[in-house]
């Protein structure tokens, strides 16, 4: 048995984190309202097919989409788990599951608020193209969703902040 790795192996290695890096990142650029951050997630031709009741078309157009319905949320908090990806040379394919958690701004003439919770998977397809993993197709599947009434839509730390001002953006530069 041999303590050393192929070049194929490490290379497999450094394109999984890549990729997974590019996940993360994905989640933060959405909790953060980096919306640059968001466009880089996609190629410029990639798509999105978050199904019928949600949004089909390129990449670039579902960032534009969800930035509307996250600006119309007074929070958003966005986790992923369970990252498979299997690496081809410049090509792969992931299954992410993602969590989401999102309350509303008050509506309504009781101004109620209301708190989303769902969870569901990312299964992306990619390529790396001049150096850069970017999502050539993205299907997200919706396992489970619910919403339900918040009492307390307060109950949050004032310091998460969606924007340049939240204290995780100077700590990364």
């Amino acid at each position: 048995m041999s303590d050393s790795i192929s070049t194929g192996a490490l290379e497999a290695l450094v394109a999984k984190q890549a990729i997974t890096e590019v996940i993360y990142g994905y989640c933060r650029a959405l909790d953060r309202m980096d919306k640059d951050a968001a466009y880089e997630v996609w190629h410029a031709d990639g798509t999105a097919d978050y199904g019928e009741d949600i949004f089909k078309g390129t990449g670039r157009r579902f960032v534009d989409w969800v930035w509307t319905a996250h600006a119309a949320m007074s929070t958003h908090s966005h986790q992923i788990t369970n990252v498979l990806i299997q690496v081809d040379g410049s090509r792969a394919a992931s299954e992410a599951y993602v969590t989401v958690a999102l309350r509303t701004l008050p509506f309504g003439d009781a101004a109620e608020v209301a708190d989303i919770f769902a969870r569901g998977r990312y299964l992306d397809q990619w390529s790396r193209r001049d150096g850069r993993w970017a999502i050539d197709h993205r299907d997200f599947i919706t396992d489970h969703s619910v919403t339900v009434p918040n009492s307390n839509p307060d109950s949050h730390d004032p310091r998460s902040i969606r924007g340049p001002e939240d204290l995780s953006v100077a700590l990364f530069g």
